[in-house]
């Protein structure tokens, strides 16, 4: 396996110098940045100067690739001193390369390794396949374009960036494409608009503008959140959205995200929207002294913390600017740390057992910027282990990606499409109560300082909104579906009923909406199913004369007979059980 996985990527990576040939010939003056193998292809940055590159162009440089691979090139190296790899950078007019061969000089090296393809020598470290007779015919397709800044700065030149699939085999890319065909149609950006659930305004890049039925989930999402951590003993707070500076300098989180904080001046002192709850969760535990027969206290909050993301880094839900979290903090004993963790742990089983998806457990550790003692980070990481031993729970190790005031089990689900996304994160920390000089009196009378434990089971409300709405492709599960039930009216003389049927399920608390336009019912039931609409009854004279419904479940062609009762009942089993 690990052969075949070395094998793919020297493909890919060959590929990259292959595309480049292939630009080079097509546009002698285009300046070459880098190419490097990714984990689905490969790519390469070029600066075209003042010429445009569309998808046109992309078809053209793709076939020039296949012509050349059909040659049978060979992959050769040479080295060259640094100095004279930086002049013949200079000599070629081959800025982006002379960077790259100056840096190179400033780590020490003394000479730079070359491959030759064809007409073509680039830098680069290699390895590559000897001949492009190796690469399999139709195993790979130049796919897009992308702007790229040099470097990954913002304030540098903005490359045109050529992406391209490389798979092992003809096959491997076919269903890759297929896949990703299938994704596009599940996109939440472009199903949040069909389903009108929420939508994104230029006016406000990075935050998420959410409609009528976008909130309907939202709220079902809430309220199971919220029955689970009131039934495992956590009491609701509410904190505010921005303090001053010196609330996160007292935290580090200053020293650690300031970049990406938002910060303003008012009345000359600087403040900032928070990116985190934690230590507004501590301002409120210190508002009086506890004792240890109160502990633990678990507060949790839905939580609006602030990122100034970068624009280039926005997408959709996935990555944005004011992100909901069901974030919890608990402030326990030393002795406290394994029984509450197993509790947290089994919430985070509840909660993806009702949203239908198996999660994954990752222990991450200490990393090179942490705070603290190596002793207490070793205890901290024991008792996460012995935790998650407990439970019996297979995990994986995150070496060096815990957060700076302590280590954290992470939990990743796998969407539709076998995609991981984080989502959960458990969080101990023997950091921060002591910056902020947190204390509880022990049994013995003794002042102590307490453990503290963050908590995200659900994560980010807007992420796994996404990741639901392309998990399920819209079509939700009936408890969490915007809308659970479309009434269509046949004719005008079906219209009285068809909104006492509506007021009757408004009653019984079933999200339910009328279509009573004068459209076909063909086209009223065409539309209901494209809005992906569990349960749709048609409502003529039949029904209007007899205490049957005609109910079409999503999914099915046939009608079944049922009535309101039976109807709402089913819709209430499929409610999670707390």
């Amino acid at each position: 396996m690990a052969n075949e996985k070395n094998n793919i990527e020297t493909i890919r990576h060959s590929l990259s110098h292959l595309l480049a040939a292939a630009v080079k010939e097509l546009y002698p003056e285009v300046k070459f940045a880098i190419g490097p193998a990714i984990d689905i292809g490969f790519y390469y940055d070029f600066d075209f100067g003042g010429q445009k590159i569309g998808d046109a162009e992309l078809k053209t440089i793709e076939k020039k690739m296949e012509h050349l691979a059909k040659q049978n090139l060979q992959f050769s190296i040479f080295n060259l001193p640094i100095e004279e790899a930086i002049k013949k950078a200079e000599e070629e007019n081959q800025p982006y390369k002379k960077e790259l061969i100056e840096e190179l000089k400033q780590g020490g090296e003394k000479e730079v390794n070359y491959y030759t393809i064809g007409k073509f020598t680039d830098l680069c470290r290699g390895p590559h396949i000897e001949n492009t007779n190796q690469i399999s015919k139709g195993s790979w397709k130049l796919n897009k374009l992308a702007g790229a800044y040099w470097r990954g700065d913002e304030k540098r030149k903005m490359l045109t960036r050529i992406y391209g699939l490389a798979f092992s085999t003809k096959e491997e890319l076919e269903n890759y494409v297929k896949m990703q065909e299938e994704a596009a149609k599940r996109d939440h950006k472009k199903l949040g608009r069909e389903l009108d659930l929420f939508s994104f305004h230029e006016e406000a890049p990075g935050f998420v503008f959410w409609h009528e039925k976008g909130m309907a989930l939202w709220n079902e999402l809430e309220k199971l959140g919220r029955g689970i951590r009131k039934k495992h003993g956590f009491v609701e707070i509410k904190t505010p959205q921005m303090a001053k500076a010196g609330i996160w300098h007292t935290s580090g989180h200053w020293d650690h995200y300031h970049e990406e904080m938002f910060v303003f001046d008012v009345d000359g002192e600087t403040y900032c929207l928070k990116p985190m709850d934690c230590p507004f969760n501590i301002k409120i535990y210190q508002t009086k002294m506890h004792s240890y027969r109160e502990l633990p206290i678990r507060y949790t909050e839905i939580g609006r913390v602030f990122r100034n993301e970068k624009s280039g880094q926005l997408n959709g839900l996935f990555r944005v600017r004011e992100i909901s979290q069901d974030d919890s903090h608990l402030f326990i004993t030393e002795d406290q740390v394994k029984p509450e963790i197993i509790n947290l742990l089994e919430m985070v089983f509840e909660f993806y057992t009702a949203l239908g998806i198996e999660p994954k457990f990752f222990l991450s550790t200490r990393p090179e910027n942490f705070m603290g003692e190596i002793a207490t980070w070793d205890k901290a990481e024991k008792d996460l282990r012995e935790a998650l031993a407990e439970k019996k729970i297979n995990y994986e190790l995150k070496e060096k990606d815990g957060a700076f005031y302590g280590p954290k089990i992470d939990v990743n689900i796998n969407d539709a499409f076998g995609r991981s996304w984080q989502v959960a994160t458990i969080q101990l920390d023997f950091q921060l109560p002591g910056r902020f000089g947190c204390e509880y009196i022990a049994s013995d009378g003794a002042a102590r300082t307490p453990v503290m434990i963050h908590a995200a089971i659900f994560g980010s409300f807007e992420r796994m909104t996404g990741i639901l709405t392309e998990h399920y492709g819209g079509a939700f599960p009936a408890w969490l579906a915007p809308v659970q039930v479309k009434i269509l009216s046949v004719g005008e003389t079906h219209i009285d009923f068809c909104r006492e049927l509506l007021a009757k399920f408004q009653a019984a608390e079933i999200r339910a909406e009328l279509d009573d336009s004068d459209e076909t019912v063909g086209n009223k039931t065409r539309k209901a199913v494209n809005e992906k609409t569990p349960y749709i009854l048609v409502v003529g004279d039949k029904e209007t004369a007899s205490n049957a419904l005609s109910i079409r479940e999503r999914g099915q062609k046939d009608l079944k007979n049922m009535n309101f009762e039976q109807l709402v009942e089913i819709i209430n089993q499929s409610k999670p059980k707390i």
